[in-house]
C-alpha cells in the first residue's frame, strides 16, 4: 500500500476512533445526529439527513413518528419530513424496501438506477429534489436502524469512494447504536394495524405456492371453513379483495418470503 494512502487511512480511522468516543458522550438524540453531522461532513461533502427506528414489521413504518421513532438532523430541508410522512402513510417507499433487504448501503441514485421506478414508484425521490435533496446514502444498520445522510449534489464515485462508504457506514452503526440506548422505547413496537396471526399467515404461505383450500386443510390438518375463514380475515387486516392481493400484500410487506 502507497504511503499516502496508508497515511489517509490512519487518519481516518483515528477521527472514527475520536467519533466513537464523542458519540458515546451524547445525552440526547440531537446531540447523536450532530456529532454523526460533524465526523461525516469532515471527509464527504455530506450533511446527516436523520435516523429512524423500523418496527418488527416493515409495513408498521407508516406508524413512524417523529421524535419518537425519527429523528431529524438540523441540516434537513424545512418541510420535507411533513410532505414525506404525508406520502408515506399511503405509497410505498422503495429505498426503505433497499435498505431494509439489503447489507449494503445504497444512494438514491443507486437505487433509481437498479429498479428503475416509474410513476408514483418515482415519490420519494420527487418529493426529494423538491426540497433540494439531490442524493442521499441510506444505511440499514441491524434491519432495524436506517440511518440517512444526504447531498446537494449527485454523490458519485470519486467522491463516495468504497473506503468512505464503508466509514459513512461504521458510524453511522455507531450512532445507531448510542441512539438505540438513549430512546425509551419497546422493542417489540408494532404499529396499530390489526396484526396477522400466525395461522393465517401459515395460509397464506400456501396459498402463495397456489394450493387449493382442501389442499390448504389437509396440509395444515384445518376444516375448509376454518382455512376460507382465515383467508377472509387476513384479507381485512390487510385491506385487499380477494386472494391474489393478500399474497401480493403480505409480499410487499415481507410477511412471507
Amino acid at each position: 500500500m502507497p504511503l499516502t494512502s496508508a497515511f489517509a487511512t490512519s487518519v481516518v480511522t483515528h477521527h472514527l476512533a475520536l467519533f466513537t468516543e464523542d458519540v458515546a458522550r451524547t445525552r440526547n438524540p440531537t446531540e447523536v445526529l450532530d456529532a454523526l453531522h460533524n465526523f461525516a461532513s469532515t471527509f464527504v461533502p455530506l450533511s446527516v439527513l436523520g435516523a429512524a427506528r423500523m418496527p418488527v414489521q416493515a409495513s408498521d413504518w407508516r406508524s413512524t413518528r417523529l421524535g419518537r421513532d425519527a429523528f431529524l438532523h438540523s441540516s434537513a430541508p424545512k418541510g420535507w419530513w411533513q410532505e414525506y410522512a404525508a406520502m408515506a402513510r399511503h405509497e410505498y417507499d422503495t429505498g426503505v424496501m433497499m435498505a431494509r433487504s439489503s447489507l449494503m448501503a445504497f444512494t438514491w441514485t443507486e437505487t433509481m438506477q437498479m429498479l428503475e421506478p416509474i410513476g408514483i414508484d418515482r415519490w420519494p425521490y420527487e418529493v426529494s429534489r423538491k426540497y433540494g435533496i439531490r442524493d442521499t446514502l441510506t444505511c440499514s444498520v441491524g434491519r432495524r436502524w436506517i440511518v440517512a445522510y444526504w447531498s446537494r449534489k449527485p454523490l458519485i464515485e470519486s467522491v463516495l469512494t468504497q473506503p468512505n462508504r464503508i466509514i459513512l457506514f461504521a458510524a453511522a452503526s455507531f450512532a445507531a447504536l448510542r441512539l438505540e440506548q438513549l430512546i425509551a422505547h419497546d422493542p417489540h413496537w408494532r404499529g396499530k394495524r390489526p396484526r396477522v396471526t400466525p395461522r393465517e399467515l401459515a395460509v397464506l404461505r400456501l396459498t402463495a405456492t397456489g394450493r387449493q383450500t382442501e389442499e390448504i386443510a389437509h396440509d395444515l390438518g384445518l376444516g375448509e371453513e376454518t382455512v376460507r375463514s382465515h383467508l377472509k380475515k387476513v384479507q381485512g387486516k390487510l385491506g385487499v379483495r380477494n386472494r391474489p392481493q393478500a399474497v401480493a400484500e403480505a409480499i410487499r410487506q415481507q410477511l412471507i418470503p
